[in-house]
């Protein structure tokens, strides 16, 4: 106890500073772990008999000793270690991506009503800030407001909390929710684990497909004490409703993340994370919403989970994540996250580049394309080749994403090269890097990693050398064809304004620079390749 006794000095200094914490709530709590065996409040000390428990005042702590004593404590979430999980931002400048990976890697299975509520916590690292989340998944539109129209936004309002070692006492308010350890580092195995015991703490549980199975998912489904559950696969995470997960995958748990982690696992293939070894522990997070039917936003992908626009039916069904809609409104979200910063998500591609990973992961499970079934191929040759403009100036972001599609078509074929993506992505990584390091000087100019600049002409270029390299082939005709050398200037928009402008000394100087690479070109027309 000599160590809870320094933190208690400690604490009791800080808490004003702590919301929902004053010195005597602290103190109280403090005096009543003496009760116990351990400071993490586990197990009582031996002889500890009911009259003295009754003199305890934190209602958490005296209701976990009167359980103990009993031999009804259930340890089991209320109690667990968390590891430090990689910054997302940190993971997305390391991958040239966004910071899109979850922020709630913490999970541990705890609802916290409104009201205050006990936490005891042991190895925080000195100058080191873990926190607490509690978001509210459960959020609505007020009445009377159309769920598209909230006036609070369609993203996560959550309250968070700064951890202590030693005692936290927490004011929960907005109805409560399901708690997360905010834990995350730039250099997570540098990190210790910390440990966390909510005391007396309401157990709603969650899935973890590395240890659980559809018994599990079952029992998590009955007995959960919040419409929302928790579901960890390797490369995936869910918050959805226990309504639509009995109704629509009950006894498919294990079915429904697996399908989830392979949707993933795709993109990281065609981005070379699998060849490349490069693959994040980190987790895309998949949420319930109650504004509109599918978007991603900062903290994930999010689907509707109310009428009108109610999307779970297609999204917990794990027959149907793999098929149709959900397949590829899943993969162009998540696809959201992974587009390459500047390097293959300039001005132009923010609805573009994305689809890639869609056209990959939909047609992979054996669903026809999407551009196929609009005829894309056709419309893209009439827009764009036969009127000799840039891909850029068709308005319409399928005809857009053609040409970069039929690059995936050529390599995987006759190209005889599937890896050309996988390499290509790979490349641009080290292109970045190299940018970061001060070794690639200035090429473009106008911004760094995340940066989309200006003027799109300078990255496509980059690009269309690149694709070259990478793949050994000549490819300045089928480029060329596409517009990716339009000589000229014109004004656009992409989540912003942005001006082309592309110059004869820059379309030449690329040219020259591929012919010098003396590859071959390829066996077929490109530009004639569908799928």
């Amino acid at each position: 106890m000599k160590r809870f006794s320094a933190l208690l000095t400690a604490i009791i200094g800080f808490s004003i500073l702590v919301a929902g914490q004053s010195a005597s709530e602290l103190a109280v709590a403090y005096k009543d772990l003496a009760v116990f065996e351990t400071p993490m409040a586990l197990s009582l000390k031996k002889g500890v008999r009911k009259s003295a428990i009754d003199q305890l005042q934190n209602a958490q702590l005296k209701e976990a000793a009167l359980a103990l004593l009993n031999k009804s404590y259930n340890p089991e979430y209320r109690s667990a270690t968390y590891k430090a999980w990689l910054t997302p931002t940190t993971l997305g400048q390391q991958l040239m991506i966004g910071d899109g990976y979850s922020k709630y890697e913490g999970v541990t299975g705890i609802y916290l009503p409104e009201g205050k509520h006990t936490i005891l916590v042991d190895g925080i690292a000195e100058g080191k800030e873990v926190g607490l989340l509690v978001p509210n998944w459960n959020r609505r539109t007020p009445e009377g407001v159309k769920p598209d129209k909230d006036p609070a936004g369609w993203g996560i309002h959550k309250q968070r909390f700064v951890l202590r070692n030693g005692v936290n006492i927490i004011q929960v308010k907005n109805n409560g929710g399901l708690a997360y350890i905010d834990y995350y580092s730039d250099e997570p195995l540098k990190e210790k684990p910390i440990q966390a015991h909510f005391v007396a703490g309401k157990v709603n549980g969650y899935f973890d497909i590395s240890k659980d199975n559809n018994d599990d998912w079952n029992k998590l489904i009955d007995n959960a004490v919040y419409p929302v559950i928790d579901a960890k696969g390797k490369h995936i995470q869910i918050a959805y409703p226990v309504e639509a997960c009995k109704k629509y995958a009950y006894g498919k748990g294990m079915e429904l993340i697996a399908n989830y982690d392979s949707l993933v696992y795709r993109q990281h293939r065609i981005l070379g994370l699998i060849k490349y070894n490069s693959v994040p522990d980190n987790h895309i997070l998949a949420r319930v919403n109650y504004n509109y039917y599918m978007f991603r936003d900062g903290d994930g992908v999010a689907y509707m989970g109310t009428d009108p626009g109610n999307a779970m039916a297609l999204v917990v069904d794990p027959a149907r994540v793999l098929k149709g809609d959900p397949c590829w409104g899943f993969s162009h979200e998540v696809g959201h996250v992974h587009q390459l910063r500047p390097y293959l998500n300039w001005g132009g591609l923010g609805e573009v580049s994305n689809n890639i990973f869609s056209l990959y992961g939909t047609t992979s499970f054996g669903n026809k394309s999407r551009v196929s079934e609009q005829k894309n191929y056709q419309k893209a040759r009439d827009s764009i080749i036969a009127r000799k403009i840039c891909y850029l100036q068709d308005d319409d972001v399928f005809n857009r994403l053609i040409p970069f599609w039929q690059l995936q078509l050529y390599f995987a074929g006759a190209g005889n090269n599937p890896d050309f993506y996988p390499d290509l992505f790979e490349a641009f990584r080290k292109q970045g890097n190299a940018e970061k390091t001060g070794q690639r000087g200035g090429r473009r100019g106008n911004g760094g990693w995340g940066d989309r600049g200006n003027n799109p002409a300078p990255y496509q270029l980059n690009f269309v050398k690149t694709a070259c390299e990478v793949s050994k082939t000549d490819l300045t005709d089928f480029f060329d064809q596409y517009g990716f050398f339009y000589v000229g200037q014109f004004e656009f928009g992409d989540y912003g304004s942005y001006k082309y402008d592309l110059t004869q000394d820059m379309a030449d100087k690329t040219k020259a620079e591929i012919k010098a690479m003396n590859l071959p070109k390829p066996k077929v027309d490109l530009t004639r390749l569908e799928d």
